[in-house]
């Protein structure tokens, strides 16, 4: 089970289906997250979908990640499937309608690879989401 969690959640003045379109596509997310994300592998039934495959890089280090779980535009889920400095990894975004928009719902659980390095890792994580999302919210109006 994982130890560490990020719970984010940021609302958007804009439709669910735009703000899924844009947070999910793997080619565009790293910019608002802090990171350099680019799409290796098509999804069986999207391109950013099912089973696509994106390679995120972070200063020196990079690793992949796997949809696991893709329900536009409601829900989707993703793990780690490359080395990286986490492990048991699960990111799970939920989009929901609301009166003025939308909302995310983002967690992340993850273990940290080496002792006492998952707060860390999750602290630095947990700021880049909330200010790029908060960012990318306020780009919306």
């Amino acid at each position: 089970m994982p130890k560490q969690r990020i719970a984010v959640v940021q609302e958007f003045p804009a439709p669910r289906e735009t703000v899924f379109a844009h947070l999910t596509d793997h080619n565009k997310v790293g910019a608002i997250l802090g990171a350099k994300m680019v799409r290796i592998k098509d999804g069986e039934d999207a391109e950013n979908g099912l089973h696509s495959v994106r390679k995120v890089t972070i200063g020196p280090m990079s690793f992949e990640e796997t949809v696991v779980r893709f329900e536009a535009p409601e829900r989707m889920e993703y793990t780690v499937t490359t080395k990286a400095p986490i492990k048991n990894h699960r990111g799970i975004m939920l989009f929901e309608e609301t009166a003025t928009g939308s909302r995310l719902h983002y967690e992340v659980l993850f273990d940290g690879r080496l002792p006492f390095t998952g707060g860390l890792i999750r602290r630095q994580l947990e700021a880049a989401f909330r200010k790029g999302l908060r960012r990318y919210a306020e780009s919306l109006k």
